[in-house]
């Protein structure tokens, strides 16, 4: 590289790719062109079904426990806890319901016993890419709660990440809720959401007229439908459900922010806690294009045309009945080949569509002009360095050293501008926003001076990567499976479990009240706008104590660039 102008485009470009190939977009802006035709609406607000009216027993301490679809029996997990496994809160979503809002699950009589989580949903396998895993039947969620008679307590909900394109509630020992559950007296719900072209694909010739099932956005209506399912039967778990809490890592978190600009979602949750995510919507025509390509492809793969040109030939004399039943009658296999892989078996498909009714037309663009519609006490925050959860994969850049730490430090900050500050700087501006709390992980960061409490050569090339923040929030010492012993050790045990206990703390206080202060914490300050104002609180930790403390510095890209002018030297 030449000049420093060089080094903006890789460290932009270089974030960017990495950030669509965890299904998120690298602009605070919606950059989704204006639909010139408005999908067909069911009513002029569209909502999602009530929940059940049945009056159902509170909790009492009985692990049976009666849903408004069906008894329930709960089992006894880790930290003296309750777990129900795999209840279904929609029906399953094939054939005529595949590309269709969810609807409610089917009642069932007797009790239901499950002891295992049910099958992921449809996705390539995420180390090769090769394979086709999990069930279109996937539409499940899970709960844990504290084994005791205790009512009313906080609902802690765990969306999980992957891109919107690979993963689950049960992918890592890291999503388990019983931790929260037990040390933090929550009742922790995780659930399944339709993901890649199953969560998200809109195509002209499905739409019904019914603006939920024609909106394209499955997987966040998936997610909304579990909220639903919480505000309907929580209580019979000894959950408040006027105190729900969403959170989410990575695609979790961007799911989030497609709740907060969703009208369909309004007053199903009242706290939120996002890790970074990014902000990201697409334009219906955009998914409209895609799934086109995505039919002309199967008729392609197949042998019924030889090309794509005949393809879109053939495609003009299918009437929308014939393309509706032909794309219902695909293997899911036969869908999925028909996307380019983006890496960890992540598929190239796009998702959160600006529909109008599901998501707000203006899309992230809501957040600038303060339309989005579910203004609610927030946690946001990032690692301090992301992008190394991405960058060690790459040997030849992991051994010069300076390099790979020069393109983290700054595509992390990139990364931050994105996800954190540029959002809280302007829903801060909004009359009606209640307070916004942001944060930064900084625990395993590679200093200036080379030192971090995981030990080498982790120390450099893990750090505070993408996705540790995980096993703090959620207090389960597990980091991506086989990546926990190269980060967590004897040594640095003291130091983590302080800031885990902490962190824990913070998040269970925010859930009851809006406001993570108290439990002797160190002061965290809500987001303010102004120069040398509270912005965010960092989180850190040495071999044997939490490290926790203010900052008043906000990132913007021009600052991130200015910064790497004078802080990065040639040749670098």
């Amino acid at each position: 590289m030449k000049n420093w102008k060089h080094i903006v485009f890789i460290l932009v470009a270089g974030p960017i790719m990495l950030l669509l190939a965890i299904g998120a977009c690298s602009s605070g802006e919606d950059t989704s062109s204006p639909q010139t035709s408005p999908l067909p609406t069911a009513s002029p607000s569209p909502t999602v079904e009530p929940p059940p009216t049945k009056a159902l027993p509170p909790w009492n301490g009985d692990p049976v426990v009666e849903t408004g679809y069906g008894q329930v029996k709960g089992f006894e997990g880790e930290s003296n806890t309750w777990v129900w496994k795999a209840i279904p809160y929609a029906q399953p979503p094939v054939e005529e319901l595949r590309w269709k809002a969810p609807r409610d699950p089917e009642p069932w009589e007797g009790i239901l016993e499950t002891k295992e989580f049910c099958d992921m949903c449809i996705q390539y396998d995420a180390l090769e890419g090769k394979e086709v895993w999990g069930s279109e039947d996937c539409l499940y969620l899970n709960v844990w709660r504290p084994r005791t008679e205790e009512t009313n307590l906080p609902v802690y909900v765990w969306i999980h990440g992957g891109g919107n394109a690979i993963g689950s509630a049960n992918q890592t020992p890291t999503y388990m809720g019983a931790s929260v559950a037990g040390k933090s007296n929550m009742v922790f719900v995780s659930m399944n959401y339709r993901l890649g072209p199953f969560g998200w694909f809109t195509h002209p010739a499905l739409r019904t007229g019914d603006a939920l099932d024609d909106s394209g956005n499955y997987g966040t209506l998936d997610i909304i439908k579990s909220l639903e399912w919480i505000q309907g039967n929580i209580e019979a778990f000894g959950g408040d459900p006027d105190r729900v809490i969403v959170t989410g890592e990575s695609a979790g978190a961007v799911n989030i922010f497609s709740l907060l600009m969703s009208p369909v979602a309004e007053g199903l949750f009242h706290r939120a806690l996002l890790q970074s995510g990014m902000q990201a919507s697409e334009s219906v025509e955009y998914g409209e294009a895609s799934a086109q390509n995505v039919l002309a492809s199967v008729l392609v793969n197949e042998g019924t045309v030889a090309d794509m040109a005949e393809a879109e030939s053939h495609i003009e004399g299918m009437s929308d009945a014939d393309i509706q039943a032909y794309l219902r009658s695909k293997k899911p296999a036969d869908i999925m080949a028909c996307y380019d892989q983006r890496g960890f078996g992540m598929v190239d498909s796009p998702f959160i569509f600006t529909d109008g009714n599901v998501i707000v037309a203006e899309g992230t663009g809501s957040f600038t002009n303060g339309t989005y519609p579910n203004k609610i006490p927030i946690m946001i925050g990032s690692n301090k360095e992301e992008l190394k959860m991405f960058l060690f994969m790459d040997q030849e850049l992991v051994h010069d050293e300076e390099l790979y730490q020069t393109v983290a430090s700054y595509g992390s900050d990139l990364w931050k501008v994105n996800g954190v500050d540029d959002v809280c700087r302007k829903i801060t501006s909004y009359d009606g926003q209640p307070d916004v709390y942001a944060y930064q992980f900084n625990w395993g960061a590679y200093k200036e001076d080379g030192s971090s409490p995981i030990p080498e050569p982790y120390d450099l090339t893990v750090g505070a990567a993408h996705s540790l923040d995980n096993p703090f929030f959620l207090g389960n010492p597990s980091f991506n499976v086989i990546m926990t012993t190269w980060v967590f050790t004897e040594e640095n045990r003291p130091g983590r479990e302080a800031l885990t206990d902490a962190m824990m703390k913070y998040v269970a206080q925010f859930a009851r009240t809006g406001d993570p202060n108290g439990n002797s914490l160190p002061q965290w300050h809500p987001w303010t706008n102004g120069q040398g104002q509270p912005k965010c609180i960092l989180f850190d930790a040495d071999m044997n104590q939490a490290i926790i403390e203010m900052s008043s510095e906000e990132l913007t890209v021009e600052k991130v660039i200015e910064n790497m002018k004078s802080e990065v030297t040639e040749p670098l």
